[in-house]
């Protein structure tokens, strides 16, 4: 599929808030269980008076919603009101730094009182573009940074910003959480170790409160980590989580932690200047007990080494006969991805967008199988023995364990990205199949089904469309893996209503229904059913 009138551009251009819902025009049936809605984040807001964001994490954060009831469907859309957000537009410039956009210093500020700005440190961006998930009872909006934002989901309201840092030793946390069927929330981000070194700490929030108090106040580090380099943490975008075991990946892409905290504020720097990769490190796989009473966690200090990749999303994890199977959507290589996402990339005509793909790393679909029987006599042998999987791992003479992976899905410049599967009955355990975003030389315009255990694909595509992450919903009745629907957004601007909700049956890929509404909405990356 080829994108000559590069209508993807579109999905890269700002919006105006909606007053109300609008309703959608329904094509096909809507199944009657869809009865909640469907939540969505992304950039909507690309540029603030006459300066422009850079990056395709900048823009500022437009929550969605699709609502379902008796068969109708409404959509509306409303900015979260950041601070990020509110300041930009009553200051009318970008003020707080994003993750490719350097604020520059208040022009009305005199020179002295500049310089002490630049004194009282960084002030971290809350602009939660990314995801939306809940805790406890509350519902929050969220990127990569230390600030979550509670939202109301009924009325898109933003309600309160909240600061990790007051609870738990963290920097930050990823935007994608695992959480158990009783509301556990777990989430991983880097954090001052021992003696002054970087590490990873991976988080508990409790499910709701029996007293009603929030369950972020109760939030605990369960396990600790060890990072590769002192002073430069990998970028970790999420984890694996098995019934029993947590697996964390840590990749040659280093935040140089010295440069994000010295140079930003003199030079003009943003986040993305403070990325650089290892070039030698390769790629650590470490893992750690979920759970060894008292609800704290232990790490199991053995190395697993793989050759360099960046890993955003993991698919799924599970345990089986004394391995941990760990699937995740893989660029090869070192160089950091996010380089190839400048908004200038991305709105590029289609012949420059497929060159810069060409020179990007590649993406594949991979199993790791991680053994963990371990005995140091066993060196040079291949120490997995599932039946089902090609993937190895070989202890080595320095002890350390080389895994090699089995390929679940490659196709040159087509990634399976924004992984999403039956959560709800197959987190954490044995499964046959994930859905994805199809991406064409990064831009997305197909949704995918892939069954890991034969390796069969499914595709839904049509002509100068551009969908999102695929949400997987359960048929209540259903017996079956794949017994339910995908919700997907898709944008598609040549048509006469340029945007729609889509119902795919997760079975056969086929169309269901669709609920087409008359307002541009642009790209969003993650989001959530809420029944």
């Amino acid at each position: 599929m080829y994108h000559p009138a590069g209508g993807y551009k579109k999905i890269f251009e700002t919006v105006e808030e909606l007053s109300e819902p609008v309703p959608a025009t329904v094509t096909g049936r809507i199944p009657s269980f869809l009865k909640g809605s469907l939540l969505r984040l992304g950039p909507g807001l690309f540029e603030v008076g006459d300066e422009p964001f850079y990056h395709l994490f900048d823009g500022q954060a437009l929550m969605h919603k699709f609502d379902f009831k008796n068969g109708q469907v409404t959509y509306f859309n409303k900015y979260v009101k950041t601070d990020a957000y509110v300041r930009a537009i009553t200051e009318k410039r970008v003020v707080i730094t994003e993750f490719g956009t350097f604020a520059y210093p208040d022009p009305c500020k005199n020179i002295f009182s500049r310089f002490f700005t630049y004194f009282k440190g960084v002030e971290v961006t809350d602009n939660c573009l990314v995801n939306v998930y809940p805790i406890g009872e509350d519902y929050y909006a969220v990127t990569e940074t230390n600030y979550i934002t509670k939202v109301n989901t009924d009325t898109l309201d933003t309600l309160k910003k909240v600061d990790l840092c007051n609870y738990v030793n963290i920097n930050g946390v990823t935007a994608h959480p695992h959480i158990e069927r009783d509301g556990t929330v777990f989430n991983i981000g880097n954090c001052m170790g021992k003696g002054a070194s970087l590490a990873y700490n991976v988080v508990r929030i409790p499910p709701t409160q029996k007293d009603k108090s929030d369950p972020i106040e109760k939030s605990k580090v369960v396990v600790q980590f060890p990072s590769a380099e002192r002073f430069k943490p990998s970028y970790v975008h999420s984890f694996g989580m098995s019934e029993n075991y947590f697996v964390f990946v840590e990749t040659p892409v280093k935040i140089n932690l010295l440069k994000f905290l010295s140079a930003w504020s003199i030079r003009g720097s943003n986040y993305m200047d403070c990325f650089e990769s290892n070039e030698v490190l390769g790629t650590l796989f470490h893992i750690a007990r979920k759970d060894i009473g008292g609800g704290q966690g232990e790490y199991i200090d053995h190395k697993f080494r793989a050759a360099p990749i960046n890993l955003f999303h993991h698919i799924n994890t599970y345990e089986d006969n004394g391995f941990i199977v760990a699937d995740v959507c893989t660029w090869k290589g070192f160089e950091f991805v996010y380089n190839y996402l400048w908004l200038a990339n991305l709105r590029s005509n289609w012949e420059e967008v497929k060159k810069a793909a060409m020179m990007a790393p590649q993406p594949e679909v991979r199993r790791y199988v991680i053994p963990l029987d371990i005995h140091r006599e066993e060196q040079g042998k291949n120490l997995i023995c599932l039946p089902y999987t090609t993937a190895t791992a070989v202890m080595r003479t320095d002890g350390t364990i080389w895994l090699e992976p089995e390929v679940l899905f490659s196709g040159p410049r087509q990634a399976f990205e924004f992984p999403q599967i039956n959560y709800e009955k197959h987190g954490g355990k044995n499964y046959s199949y994930a859905y994805a975003l199809g991406l064409n030389h990064f831009i997305p315009d197909r949704i995918i089904k892939l069954n890991v255990k034969t390796k069969e694909t499914w595709v839904w595509q049509e002509p100068d469309s551009y969908p999102s992450e695929p949400l997987f919903v359960q048929t209540p009745d259903g017996v079956d893996e794949d017994d339910g629907v995908l919700l997907t957004v898709v944008v598609s601007p040549g048509a006469q209503k340029s945007g729609y909700m889509l119902i795919l049956n997760a079975k056969d890929m086929s169309e269901i229904a669709r609920a087409e509404v008359d307002c541009p909405i642009p790209v969003t990356f993650h989001g959530m059913y809420k029944k």
